[in-house]
C-alpha cells in the first residue's frame, strides 16, 4: 500500500521526497530527558495536529 501522505516531525533529519505525495511537517520538541510535564504536553500537541490533519481530510469523527 502507497503513502498518500507523508509526516514529518521538525527533527531535522533528512526525509525522502516522495513526489506526487502530500507533505506535512510539525515542528515538535524532543522529547528526550525531558520531565513528565513537558513529554505530556508533547503528547497533545501531537494529538491536535492529528485532529487537525483529520478534519483536514475530511474524516468525520474528527
Amino acid at each position: 500500500m502507497a503513502a498518500a501522505l507523508v509526516g514529518g516531525m521538525g527533527c531535522g533529519d533528512a526525509c525522502p521526497i516522495l513526489p506526487g505525495k502530500r507533505h506535512e511537517t510539525w515542528t515538535l520538541d524532543d522529547p528526550a530527558g525531558q520531565s513528565l510535564t513537558t513529554v505530556r504536553a508533547i503528547g497533545d500537541d501531537i494529538r491536535a495536529h492529528v485532529e487537525s490533519l483529520l478534519t483536514t481530510l475530511g474524516n468525520p469523527q474528527a
